[in-house]
Formats: structure tokens, C-alpha cells, sequence
């Protein structure tokens, strides 16, 4: 540290004895040594840099407490980018058949939707999700991916809904954006309904919840164009359905929508969205686990 360096440098027996032979006084020697650590300490290099660079996420004051412990001990979630980089050269294999978690099936997945400039879903839905497990590793949670990359072909939406299963995963996340009308504009966030289990219940909706108390603060609006408040319940989506643990899909915006077309294609906009998914699920999680008194399960 520069603080311990020049003090060092200063305060040894010979050079105190070379100050006094140039005529220093003691106490204007002291008052130097004291304003020179003082200077060291306010403008090190770690300070300096800790101040700068502390993400937004630290106004979510408590999550650190509650998830101090290392990966293996902590909290796990699911991410769930949609789509996926290869999968519109692969039609037969999208578009066969899965269950959809109501007793009817659906095709496997879709190609996602993409912005009036060619900017595609899939590389959204990846980049938002490495940004927002990036997020949530820094706080000791461990994080499942339902695909490795962008460069890939599905899994189906059942699968994705078994990757989180068998993670047992206090919850999963997926994440979307949405190509509507192009008068649309917002997000929305939904979730299984009605629900197949007790996860799909009030736990779902209470992640659904905190997606869009986050989402709101951190500056967008409620989608203007489907759903109600920023919450669209749907039974249509095999993914929720199929989940046994609480899940909620995020549409982070409206792609064909001029304004947040540009927004969604930029890095700034979408660390914007990562940062206040992250932000929704650790909220969830601080009430999740303080409510059930324990690290592990739904």
C-alpha cells in the first residue's frame, strides 16, 4: 500500500536523523509523516478502484448476508435463455413435438423473434443471461444455464424445464423478449396459471412479483399491450408447467418496437435488463429464505 510504503520510507531512525541535521522540528517532521499516510490511505489504488466500480446491485442491502457461503453451500437458480443461435436451420428438430405440462404437446421450440435491424432474440436472451449469472455468482449463488452457448439447437422447452428440476434449483428464470405490434411497448412477466403444483402457486407468483417491483425501479415501463400491471398468467407455456420448482418468464421488451429495439441491441441496455432481473431474483430469494428458515430447496 502507498500509505505503508511512504511511511516506511520516512520514519526510519536515519532518515529522522537527516531531517533534524537539515534543521526540521520534530513536530513539523510528525505533521508531514501524518499528512503524507493520510494521503496514501484516501487515494490507494483498491479504494479507488471499490468506489468506482461497485455494481448496482448492492442496493439490494441484505442479499449479501443471506447468501454469503460458497457455490456448493449456496442457493442454486436456473437461467433460462430462449431460443438458440442454430436453431432456425434446424426446423424438423424445433418443431417436433413435447409435452406442454397440460396433457397436449407443442412444438419442441421456436427461432425467437428479432429486431427490425436483424438484431435476433437468442443473442439477446444469451447476453442478458450471462450478465445477469455473472450477477448473482458475485453473490454466492450458484447458477444453472439451460444451454452452454448461442451457438446451439434448443433444448426443448421441456428439457429446459427438467435441466431445472433436477438442479434442484430454488427457482428458475427465463428470460425473453417479445415481437408484438410495434405500437407495444414494455415488459411483462409470466407464470404458469392455473398452477400444476404448490410451486406454481403463490411462489411463482411472488417471484412474478418481485420481477416486476425490480423491473419498475430500475426505469421500464409495464408492457402497455398484453397482460395487467406487468403480470401475464398464462397456461400455454411448457416450460412453467412443467417446472416443479417457482418459475416466471421475463419479456424484457417489445423487439419490434422502435424505442426498445435500440435498446435491446445495445450493451448499455442490456446490462439495464440483466441488472434488474438480477436484482428481482435476489430480492425473491432474500424473502424466500427468510421465510423458510433454510438454504436449500423450493
Amino acid at each position: 500500500m502507498l500509505d505503508r510504503t511512504l511511511w516506511a520510507a520516512l520514519s526510519g531512525e536515519s532518515m529522522m536523523r537527516h531531517a533534524i541535521l537539515r534543521g526540521f522540528r520534530a513536530q513539523t517532521l510528525i505533521f508531514v509523516l501524518a499528512l503524507l499516510a493520510s494521503w496514501g490511505t484516501v487515494y490507494s489504488p483498491t479504494s479507488t478502484t471499490a468506489a468506482i466500480t461497485s455494481p448496482r446491485l448492492a442496493t439490494s442491502s441484505t442479499a449479501s448476508e443471506l447468501l454469503p457461503g460458497s457455490p456448493e453451500r449456496g442457493i442454486t437458480v436456473v437461467l433460462d435463455p430462449g431460443h438458440n443461435g442454430a436453431s432456425a436451420s434446424h426446423a424438423a428438430e424445433i418443431n417436433r413435438p413435447v409435452p406442454n405440462g397440460r396433457g397436449g404437446t407443442k412444438p419442441c421450440n421456436t427461432t425467437g423473434t428479432a429486431t427490425n435491424g436483424g438484431y435476433p432474440e437468442h443473442a439477446f436472451t444469451w447476453d442478458v443471461a450471462v450478465r445477469v449469472r455473472d450477477a448473482l455468482t458475485g453473490r454466492g449463488v450458484h447458477v444453472v444455464l439451460t444451454r452452454p452457448n448461442d451457438a446451439g439447437i434448443g433444448p426443448c422447452v421441456n428439457d429446459r424445464a427438467a435441466i431445472a428440476n433436477r438442479a434442484a434449483a430454488r427457482a428458475m428464470v427465463s428470460i425473453h423478449a417479445d415481437g408484438a405490434a410495434p405500437s407495444g411497448h414494455g415488459f411483462h412477466i409470466a407464470y404458469s396459471d392455473p398452477p400444476l403444483n404448490d410451486s406454481q402457486g403463490p411462489p411463482s407468483r411472488a417471484l412474478a412479483d418481485a420481477l416486476v417491483k425490480t423491473m419498475r425501479k430500475h426505469g421500464f415501463t409495464v408492457a402497455n399491450y398484453i397482460g395487467s400491471h406487468g403480470l401475464y398468467p398464462r397456461p400455454d407455456l411448457a416450460g412453467l408447467n412443467l417446472a416443479q420448482i417457482p418459475a416466471a418468464l421475463v419479456e424484457c421488451a417489445n423487439m419490434r418496437n422502435a424505442q426498445e429495439a435500440e435498446l435491446v441491441a445495445t450493451p448499455r441496455g442490456r446490462a439495464q435488463y440483466a441488472a434488474a432481473i438480477a436484482d428481482g431474483i435476489l430480492a425473491w430469494l432474500n424473502s424466500s429464505v427468510a421465510a423458510s428458515g433454510n438454504r436449500r430447496g423450493p
